[in-house]
């Protein structure tokens, strides 16, 4: 599901192996039952979105409900889907800025951090408000 217009239809295949190489679970579960667990429904949520080969692609706190190991593996990738996307990602979980190419921090304290994500990481009142370092 998601490969619906033409140039996703064209890479159904290697699309969905991509897909599988994020979610090994969703590869081991095509063909039989599928669990209403929070973290099957996000990885086939999150797997639908990526078929659909989009130029930009919304996510609201994506890790929710993923194992500690799909998050992992989603978040370390490269972007190395076929044709590229732009994501816009919201999550609290901060380990997950590392990967973006710009990345705001909304706090209630005035002013605001920007960078890119690697920069985030090193900021020093990131690293002690939200990672405890």
């Amino acid at each position: 599901m998601g490969s619906l217009s033409p140039e996703a239809k064209k890479k159904r295949a290697q699309t969905m192996e991509w897909v599988y190489e994020l979610f090994p679970r969703m590869k081991e579960r095509r063909a039989g039952r599928r669990d209403d667990e929070r973290r099957e429904q996000q990885m086939a949520a999150i797997g639908r979105g990526l078929m659909a080969l989009p130029k930009v692609l919304m996510f609201d706190e994506p890790s929710l409900g993923l194992s500690r190991s799909s998050s992992r593996r989603s978040r370390d990738r490269e972007t190395d889907q076929p044709g590229g996307v732009t994501v816009m990602l919201v999550e609290q979980n901060v380990r997950h800025v590392a990967m973006c190419d710009r990345a705001y921090v909304l706090e209630e304290r005035p002013g605001r951090l920007e960078g890119t994500g690697k920069d985030l990481m090193a900021d020093p009142h990131v690293k002690e408000a939200y990672l405890g370092i």
